[in-house]
């Protein structure tokens, strides 16, 4: 049988031969060749003296020159109607959601004050039925002993 090498192949096993690419780089047909410019002027060289006697010298920057301003063109009259519609939209729905921010929040401290009216008037009940005073003011009924027959109330 076949026993494999000490590259893991079995020995009857051939290669096959390597070939090598090498990559073409792709230039776009309309590209000119780059040739380098010299300046027409040569830049002035400027030296300053530092405060502590040295001297730097370097080219002097001109400054950068802005764009001459382009009149821009004139906006039309729907453009400017979509575009204070849009931000009227966006205006009503950052109400919308502050409103019902709102009245979620009313909601909410209305429940609370119910279940705090709630609970003070209980407590107050409580206090009422539990309390042990001595004197009880009101109406005394005595309750006896009723008779009801045939739907009719003998008491």
């Amino acid at each position: 049988m076949n026993e494999p090498t000490a590259y893991g192949r079995p020995a009857g096993h051939r290669t096959a031969a390597v070939e090598v690419h090498t990559p073409t780089p792709l230039t776009p047909a309309h590209a000119a060749p780059l040739t380098p410019i010299q300046p027409g002027t040569i830049p002035t060289v400027a030296s300053v003296v530092l405060p502590d006697g040295r001297v730097v010298t370097g080219y002097a920057i001109e400054p950068a020159k802005p764009e001459p301003v382009v009149a821009k063109p004139t906006v039309s009259r729907a453009a400017v109607n979509i575009a204070l519609g849009g931000v009227g939209f966006l205006a009503v729905c950052g109400g919308l959601l502050l409103l019902t921010s709102f009245i979620a929040a009313l909601t909410a401290l209305v429940t609370q004050l119910v279940i705090l009216a709630a609970v003070i008037f209980g407590g107050w009940i409580a206090v009422q039925v539990f309390s042990t005073n001595g004197h009880r003011d009101g109406t005394t009924v005595n309750i006896r002993k009723a008779v009801i027959k045939r739907n009719k109330f003998y008491g």
